[in-house]
């Protein structure tokens, strides 16, 4: 049945995504920009519900109370697909960072030319970073926008040793704008690089907002800190679930030194 749901799921995901890209498009890009981000919100909203009632996983998201007002950095754990079109229904006017090369993609790479996201040559990483910033800078200026960086770069496993990139320290230091660190263990029950689908509740939270200001070693010691211990926790609680996901290698080795124990399975 897990094999069945999964299968299910996955057509329906992405025949949801090409349908409504299809469908939308007059209004998309005739509509102002603001207005146009009813789409990819109300895409996000449904891919959520799919996920509820096909694979049957239901998506938690707490802490909307420290979004703060006008332009910040999210900055999410990243374990899975799920973190990258969850928290969309919950921010105002939010900018991705991404490979240039998703531009060139035919709808897709259209949809993100008109909601300005910025676009990257990952070749030098110094000179990317440059380009990042000025253009982040740029948009800040023109409206009140919320910047989403994973700070760890890559997809990790829930449990993985941390790898937070030095990136997110600058942008925090040179933007001069909150960051409100997103933790979660959605690789769980949405793994990285594999087609199966595990039900339950991915757990969310918005984390209390980081103040501008701090010295760069203070910020990331904050923000590793809090992010980290916060994931901790939401891993302990789906480990102790009475029907947990399966735990891979790295979450494993992290409840056991949390001294945590999964659930078993009877």
């Amino acid at each position: 049945m897990l094999y069945l749901r999964s299968l299910a799921f996955n057509l329906a995901f992405y025949l949801n995504l090409i349908v409504q890209m299809i469908l939308w498009t007059p209004y998309y890009f005739l509509s102002p920009r603001h207005r146009a981000w009813f789409v990819p919100k109300f895409w996000s909203r449904t891919s959520m519900w799919l996920y509820d009632k096909i694979a049957g996983t239901r998506s938690e998201i707490t802490g909307r109370e420290n979004l703060p007002e006008g332009s910040f950095i999210l900055a999410p754990k990243h374990q899975s697909f799920w973190d990258t079109i969850a928290f969309l229904p919950y921010l105002d006017d939010p900018v991705y960072i991404l490979k240039r090369e998703l531009t060139w993609i035919p709808f897709f790479g259209w949809y993100i030319l008109k909601m300005r996201m910025i676009p990257v040559d990952r070749g030098s990483r110094s000179k990317a970073l440059k380009m990042v910033i000025a253009a982040t800078k740029q948009e800040l200026a023109r409206n009140a926008r919320q910047l989403i960086i994973y700070p760890e770069g890559t997809r990790r496993a829930p449990g993985d040793e941390p790898v937070y990139k030095y990136g997110i320290v600058e942008l925090y230091a040179q933007l001069g704008i909150p960051v409100v660190p997103v933790a979660h263990v959605a690789g769980l029950y949405w793994p990285r690089r594999k087609f199966l689908r595990y039900p339950g509740t991915i757990k969310a939270r918005f984390l209390p907002p980081i103040p501008p200001g701090l010295s760069k070693d203070e910020f990331m010691q904050r923000l590793i800190g809090e992010t980290e211990a916060a994931c901790d926790q939401l891993l302990v609680e789906a480990s102790q679930t009475p029907n947990p996901p399966p735990m891979p290698p790295t979450a494993m080795k992290r409840l056991g030194e949390l001294d945590a124990k999964p659930e078993l399975k009877g």
